[in-house]
């Protein structure tokens, strides 16, 4: 049987609300409060059945349409639906849906978005002329057993949690209100004499559809004079918990704190979570900071396309240029 694709919010949604495994941040609601109404979905139809989807957000830019994600939004990407074939069968299944959806998407000039590490196939999109680039995160599994959890940590992570708590008498609560959270979220873009590159809107809407859903923590790790020294901001969705944001005070970094209130982020998930993802980065501390925790490096996609010959040219410029200085 064919596979035939329409692009229809109204569809997607429905989807959503009847598959919890479509991961958070391509989930409707997360695209509502993150998108500002400039989403929409491929959804790839074999008879009656929704067999596969592709959200995107569209933008104009420059005389440009440009297919990407939302800010604060780690991954998007196709989903495909599971399937009990036999391995050659399922891959010719899964080729087919791929092939429908890229297919699906609207006239573009660029398309890029990173994929969930679970979409470990893009080899269909690679023969409708995408292209790809490896990125890494850092997965923990297995949250249930809090002994094997402390043992995997590397010593100085150790050593941070132990001095928090000890030395200096953190505790870790829930943040009072969001803005206790973003002071800390600021202080650290400051300290790298950055402009934090989202808004407080964002965080706010983004805060307020998750809290509607029991799908986040907003922690804080706080002294006994009540100062607040480091904060986490967790989401999640169907046994994956998501190290979404972070900040500390830089007066206090010395604390331990940021290690103890992502630590008792990590062993406070719910039952049901089993996965604790740190979104990890390609910037290189951060990288040895997640690595420490004893997380498993995960590699992700980034699929991207650029159907316009002016981009292109922009793109070898932009990358020649980072060799220059």
């Amino acid at each position: 049987m064919s596979i035939e694709t329409i692009r229809s919010q109204e569809a997607y949604r429905e989807l959503c609300d009847s598959e919890p495994s479509i991961p958070v941040f391509s989930q409707a609601w997360w695209l509502d409060a993150v998108a500002d109404g400039t989403w929409d979905a491929v959804i790839a139809y074999q008879g009656k059945r929704v067999v596969g989807s592709l959200p995107f957000v569209a933008r104009r830019r420059l005389g440009f349409t440009v297919l990407t994600q939302p800010k604060l939004t780690q991954t998007l990407g196709p989903w495909v639906r599971p399937t009990n074939k036999s391995y050659p069968k399922a891959l010719a299944y899964e080729k087919d849906v791929l092939i429908a959806l890229a297919d699906g998407l609207p006239r573009h000039h660029y398309y890029g978005q990173n994929w969930d590490c679970a979409r470990q196939n893009w080899l269909p999109f690679y023969w409708r002329g995408f292209e790809q680039s490896t990125r890494y995160t850092y997965r923990l599994n297995g949250l249930g057993d809090e002994n094997v959890l402390w043992s995997g940590l590397q010593q100085n992570i150790r050593g941070d949690i132990r001095k928090a708590r000890d030395r200096y008498e953190l505790t870790v609560r829930p943040a009072h209100n969001l803005d206790e959270f973003l002071r800390l979220n600021r202080k650290t873009f400051e300290r790298q004499g950055r402009g934090v590159p989202y808004s407080r809107e964002l965080v706010e809407r983004i805060d307020q559809s998750a809290a509607a859903r029991s799908a986040r923590d907003c922690l804080v790790a706080v002294d006994p004079q009540g100062r607040a020294h480091a904060g986490a901001y967790i989401v999640r969705q169907d046994g994956t918990a998501y190290y979404l944001m972070g900040g500390g005070d830089p007066a206090l970094r010395s604390s331990g704190a940021t290690s103890l209130v992502l630590w008792e982020a990590i062993r406070n998930q719910p039952e049901d979570v089993d996965v604790f993802d740190f979104e990890g980065s390609m910037i290189e501390p951060i990288e040895r900071f997640f690595r420490a925790f004893g997380a498993i490096q995960t590699p992700y996609f980034h699929v991207s396309k650029t159907d316009s010959k002016l981009l292109t040219v922009g793109r070898c410029l932009r990358q020649m240029l980072k060799g220059v200085s």
